[in-house]
């Protein structure tokens, strides 16, 4: 369907014969009508800048890394050591995201500022409409190949993983309270807090006790250690590997997923075997800020 909504959008632009919009589609799940026209048109301003007389390829991947990513910063001037750093960072989320199983395909690796970011690793979910246990802790392993990365090549973390943090603590949390991913909790659901009125504001309120509030604490903490550690021992196995995706980064800057997987010559870490599907809300792709 995106494929040929793309096709109407494209009808009155002058593009070249390599546009594969099939392609083009597969790479934009979860995009409406009106965001796939948005593409079309960064597309033909991509060409226009590129001083290009019809829509290329190209053109389609610069649009939609301008739509997820953001904006490359051309003014950001990094150090060295910030370079090796986001190489790094942004290595082990890539590394992570190809060795396991359940993870979304690596489309993009790139350590130029970018939006937000210090450094992208860009990839392409599948369309899903519910969720595996297996498949969101493998998110969450990928989540901490960043923080783990640094961790484990220089000894110490920085801020870049802030999002990343921000993400896996959130996502870890639904799993206990929304989605019933927890043998401890239980097959319950809480939601997140309510927001009640009293007097001249809103305070927050819950419908669950502080013994409650403390085991799902408690919960929450296991699972992000337990993801922390998987992602942390997969990068001591795989060392190697990661040294060589850090120092293409630092050589090209950017490179696709193509290209990391012909770095990792190691077969592919098993998946944790889980709960079945769960009902759950479409995860949110992985956010940047510092370094990540």
């Amino acid at each position: 369907e995106r494929s040929a909504i793309l096709a109407v959008h494209i009808k009155d632009k002058a593009a070249s014969d390599d546009v594969d919009l099939d392609t083009v589609a597969k790479g934009t799940p979860g995009m409406s009508g009106a965001d796939l026209a948005n593409l079309v048109n960064e597309a033909a301003l991509n060409a226009v800048r590129m001083e290009r007389q019809s829509i290329t390829q190209d053109d389609f991947e610069a649009a939609r890394d301008r739509i997820l990513m953001g904006q490359r910063r051309e003014s950001v001037a990094m150090t060295d050591r910030e370079k090796e750093v986001t190489a790094y960072h942004e290595g082990g989320h890539a590394l992570i995201a190809t060795l396991f199983a359940n993870a979304d395909t690596v489309h993009k690796v790139t350590i130029l500022p970018t939006g937000q970011a210090l450094g992208v690793t860009m990839q392409l979910p599948e369309e899903r409409h519910a969720y595996s246990q297996d498949y969101i802790e493998d998110r969450l392993a990928v989540l901490f190949g960043g923080r783990m990365a640094e961790d484990t090549v220089f000894g110490v973390t920085s801020t870049g993983a802030a999002n990343d943090l921000i993400q896996a603590t959130e996502l870890s949390r639904r799993m206990v309270a929304e989605w019933g991913m927890s043998d401890r909790v239980g097959p319950m659901a809480w939601g997140s807090d309510n927001q009640v009125f009293l007097g001249d504001g809103l305070v927050s309120g819950r419908d669950y006790s502080d013994e409650t509030a403390r085991v799902i604490d408690e919960e929450v903490e296991r699972i992000l250690r337990t993801q922390e550690n998987r992602a942390r021992q997969a990068l001591l196995e795989h060392r190697s590997a990661l040294d060589r995706i850090a120092s293409a980064l630092l050589d090209k800057e950017t490179i696709s997923g193509n290209e990391v997987a012909q770095l990792i010559p190691e077969p592919t870490l098993p998946s944790e075997d889980e709960d079945p599907i769960s009902e759950a809300a479409n995860p949110p792709p992985i956010g940047q800020s510092g370094s990540d």
